[in-house]
């Protein structure tokens, strides 16, 4: 795999013509865009509460070019998390849809992940473990057990499911790699922060280096690329970078 195909860009914006601008810049530098509940829900809003037929069917349009745009890149950020025969139904839509991946939560059963894999298709499945934003304190109080802890476990749960990969944070990689009934899990990493970019709400974070030298397949990385800082100049020489460094440190894990 090279370098930019384990970039996933989190196309976190609040309108479909940003995330058409954003792919249209970024679909030669990297391997997948993430459409995200933010997005879905506000392209649903321009469907079904436009001012009038005729913004309803511009609306329309707008978001079928980005679907078209992204093509086989789309990573749907789903988070499934409902009873097994709800997912079933899902995943069978978007199996039909030919997304390239999707993701379920691991808390929501083990029937539910094996259902998401028996019915997505060609799609790859990854397992939601601990989200990213919860500070240790936080994961004790929701799970009553440490986040490494309960990532093992979901991590477990997912290998026995059957599904692709997992979806966990930085911290954990190493830990995860360790565990040889993990083997053949992809490991992907969300909100990935380079040294030059502004930490947002994530609290488990590294950098893209650090991640691939601990054992991620591919980083989900978002406003670094798509509202990079200023020094930084536009999301394709923020990617240039990221790629850059993914690329040293591979060359450091292949030594």
């Amino acid at each position: 795999m090279k370098a930019k195909d384990r970039i996933i860009v989190a196309l976190d914006v609040d309108s479909p013509e940003k995330a058409i601008s954003l792919v249209w810049a970024l679909a030669p530098y990297v391997g997948c865009f993430k459409i995200g509940l933010q997005l879905t829900y506000v392209m649903l809003k321009q469907m079904i509460f436009p001012s009038n037929e005729k913004e309803a069917i511009e609306n329309l349009k707008t978001i079928r070019q980005l679907f078209s745009s992204i093509g086989p890149q789309l990573f749907w950020d789903t988070k499934l998390d409902d009873i097994p025969n709800t997912v079933i139904g899902v995943s069978q839509a978007l199996a039909e849809m030919r997304v390239r991946m999707f993701n379920i939560h691991a808390s929501c059963s083990i029937a539910a992940m094996m259902g998401a894999k028996e019915n997505s298709g060609n799609a790859l499945v990854l397992a939601v473990t601990v989200l990213t934003s919860l500070s240790e304190e936080n994961a004790y109080l929701i799970f009553v057990a440490p986040s490494k802890a309960k990532v093992i476990q979901f991590a477990r749960d997912a290998k026995l499911a059957g599904v692709d990969g997992i979806v966990c944070s930085p911290q954990e990689l190493k830990i995860l790699s360790q565990q040889k009934e993990l083997s053949g899990l992809i490991k992907v990493t969300p909100d990935i922060q380079p040294n030059w970019s502004v930490a947002g709400d994530q609290k488990r974070i590294t950098t893209p280096a650090q991640a691939i030298k601990d054992g991620a397949d591919c980083l989900v990385i978002g406003r670094p690329i798509t509202n990079p800082p200023e020094k930084i100049g536009s999301p394709v020489e923020a990617v240039k970078l990221i790629i850059e460094e993914i690329t040293l440190a591979l060359k450091e894990v292949r030594r």
